[in-house]
């Protein structure tokens, strides 16, 4: 959405004060993140008709000395009464876990985008299966869905037998 990038970017960012902050220290690094919100009250002022608010989110992080900024620009339909800033850093926070543990995955260790199946149910099906494997690994204590893939194609038998010892016999 290059139009839409290019209109949130130039609100005056500057002029707009904090919303909320936070502050995190582990894995050997701080993180900062800081959120700046603004009502759009101009109409037709966003691409996007039904945006009730630009929000900012900027991210810097600094790892053994380090330090790298990242921004990301959002909008959302919902009023300032129902989305204060605090409230837009928690949902933000919590879609981009979503897309570090399914996402990522499916995109790096599957290399979805990569994928030719581009007609019919095969994106789909080829979608079930890809969250089929991952949510079995991951019932079964997985953390690296990539070292137990290589495991599972080394160890195919392993996988079979698991998935069909739960099922009685019929005859």
């Amino acid at each position: 959405q290059p139009t839409l990038f290019a209109q949130l970017k130039a609100v005056p960012w500057a002029q707009i004060p904090v919303g909320d902050r936070t502050r995190d220290r582990g894995h050997g690094r701080t993180e900062t993140r800081t959120v700046k919100a603004v009502t759009l009250h101009t109409p037709g002022g966003i691409a996007f008709t039904h945006a009730q608010q630009a929000v900012r989110i900027t991210r810097t992080r600094t790892t053994g000395g380090k330090t790298s900024r990242e921004t990301a620009y959002l909008i959302t339909s919902l009023p300032a009464a129902d989305a204060q800033p605090a409230d837009l850093q928690k949902w933000a926070r919590a879609e981009w876990l979503i897309e570090n543990q399914v996402h990522n995955v499916r995109d790096v260790t599957f290399r979805e985008d990569l994928h030719q199946a581009r007609t019919g149910t095969g994106p789909a099906i080829m979608a079930t299966l890809r969250n089929t494997a991952i949510g079995w690994h991951r019932i079964h204590g997985e953390a690296n869905i990539a070292r137990a893939n290589r495991r599972a194609d080394r160890r195919s038998h392993d996988l079979i037998t698991a998935v069909t010892s739960s099922y009685p016999r019929t005859q």
